[in-house]
């Protein structure tokens, strides 16, 4: 860990990794909305080069996160940091914006003291994800029984649900699930080919 604050550098590194995980590769550019005290002291704290490193996949522990800009530029990556009031919202707060070719996508966190995390908002979605549990994002035009289908489909391989949401607008649904473990990778694979879906995200318990 770099500087003098894990909220400030463990914290922030685990953010970007978060938006890296369910953004998935492919993206461009990377602008950082910084609020509050992350927009205050993001370079004396090493904010920038935690969430830099975050973002290409260093692990917060890390040693090579003091050179992250220099390897997001071999990586050819176009970073920005922007100051901005994000509003009603805690201290050490970033807003992600990762551009890929023809879409945006967005994800906002905080960090919250101890190297713990609060994911509070996903391309749109809101949320309080604390990564006490392995996340499933489901996004679809709504339709009836999709729901029940994907709670029988963990039902019948022996996963427990331990939080279930849903956010619509209009006919659009974005289905969280929290569960009780990791899902394994050819059940996720098979929920992807279950053409229902217009996009599958997931974060491991473990994965950051």
């Amino acid at each position: 860990m770099i500087g003098p604050s894990s909220s400030h550098t463990a914290g922030a590194a685990k953010i970007a990794s978060v938006g890296r995980k369910i953004a998935g590769r492919g993206f461009y550019r990377v602008d950082f909305d910084l609020h509050g005290s992350f927009a205050s002291t993001y370079q004396g704290h090493g904010t920038d080069k935690a969430l830099v490193a975050g973002i290409i996949g260093l692990d917060p522990s890390d040693e090579k996160i003091r050179d992250s800009f220099e390897l997001a530029k071999k990586m050819n990556l176009d970073i920005h940091f922007h100051l901005k009031d994000l509003g009603d919202v805690h201290p050490n707060t970033v807003q992600i914006r990762l551009t890929y070719p023809g879409k945006i996508v967005s994800i906002t966190g905080s960090s919250i003291g101890g190297g713990n995390i609060l994911i509070t908002q996903v391309d749109g979605v809101e949320m309080e994800y604390t990564m006490e549990y392995p996340l499933v994002i489901f996004q679809y035009t709504d339709c009836r029984g999709i729901i029940s289908k994907i709670t029988g489909y963990f039902s019948e391989h022996g996963y427990n649900i331990e939080t279930i949401k849903t956010v619509r607008k209009d006919k659009e649904v974005s289905l969280l699930i929290e569960l009780n473990k990791n899902i394994k990778e050819e059940a996720l694979e098979e929920l992807k080919e279950k053409h229902i879906f217009k996009k599958i995200m997931y974060i491991g318990k473990r994965s950051i």
